[in-house]
């Protein structure tokens, strides 16, 4: 194993980037505010751990990123709950969600969700918030829901064709490609291996035109060129803002987990929809 992370000063390079980001994230949660309100019930169903807090409309729901959990937008739920009203919660199989059987493709997450939002008694229409894999299913909800969305809010969000190119699986980091298989959980993983299914359903519907849709987009990791993998990424980063006619993208000075190192900046942009759909751009259906 010692080999395989030092086998070249590009993977050299990469792990340690890797291991001060983890470190980086790790003291981020450490330090987030602690999510009041958080209740695990019975849900459509299944055990959902979740937050609502907050009152008017349009709610404003929050979906995690791959493995993250509701607890990483500790620091900007508080803000967005004096606007109106606010769901945030673990999907199936995280925290203290109970799993769910594969697969775990966009389709099924998104109306695991539908239904869930039902249940907790909130009704459309919503405006979405997503980070990272969690802005590609709310991309797929905005797409198949339309009817449903208010507005979205792409927190440096996957995309569609993540995997393809030199983004495929077998171009990461050998050491990436262990560790992911060596920790992650039975749900991340059937979660991964649905990403590229998840993608090819949020492509072969027309895009979301219903509602405003901004595109927060981390600006640190685009000084990152050095390999074909990090310029694909970038490339897909900067490209995503095409996928929604009409949609305004913000440079944020941060890493990938943006709502952890800047709160504010989500904060703004959900503001922002909220002002656009409540002003009449949008109108709440």
């Amino acid at each position: 194993m010692k080999t395989l992370f030092a086998s070249t000063p590009a993977l050299r390079r990469a792990h340690a980037v890797f291991r001060l980001a983890c470190a980086a994230v790790l003291l981020a949660v450490s330090g987030c505010t602690t999510v009041e309100g958080v209740t695990t019930t019975a849900l459509a169903g299944r055990a959902v751990e979740h937050v609502v807090t907050g009152q008017g409309r349009p709610t404003v729901v929050f979906e995690n990123g791959l493995g993250g959990q509701l607890q990483w937008w500790g620091k900007v739920l508080p803000d967005v709950a004096r606007e109106t009203t606010v769901f945030a919660y673990n999907r199936a199989g995280t925290g203290d969600s109970a799993a769910a059987p594969p697969p775990r493709d966009g389709a099924h997450i998104v109306e695991e969700l539908r239904q869930t939002l039902r249940a907790a008694g909130l009704a459309p229409p919503y405006v979405l918030v997503g980070s990272s894999l969690g802005g590609l299913y709310v991309q797929l909800y905005a797409r198949r829901h339309p009817e449903e969305v208010a507005g979205l809010v792409l927190v440096d969000s996957t995309h569609p064709l993540q995997l393809h190119g030199a983004g495929a699986l077998e171009n990461w980091p050998a050491w990436l490609r262990v560790m992911l298989d060596s920790t992650a959980s039975p749900a991340t993983q059937q979660e991964l291996d649905a990403l590229d299914a998840t993608g090819q359903q949020v492509l072969a519907l027309p895009p979301y035109t219903a509602g405003p849709v901004v595109v927060l987009s981390a600006a640190q990791p685009m000084r990152e060129t050095s390999t074909p993998l990090a310029r694909d990424s970038n490339a897909k980063r900067a490209d995503i803002v095409r996928l929604y006619p009409g949609a305004q993208q913000v440079w944020v000075d941060s890493g990938h987990v943006i709502q952890l190192e800047k709160p504010e900046a989500v904060v703004a942009a959900v503001r922002d929809v909220l002002a656009r759909v409540r002003g009449g751009s949008a109108p709440a259906r």
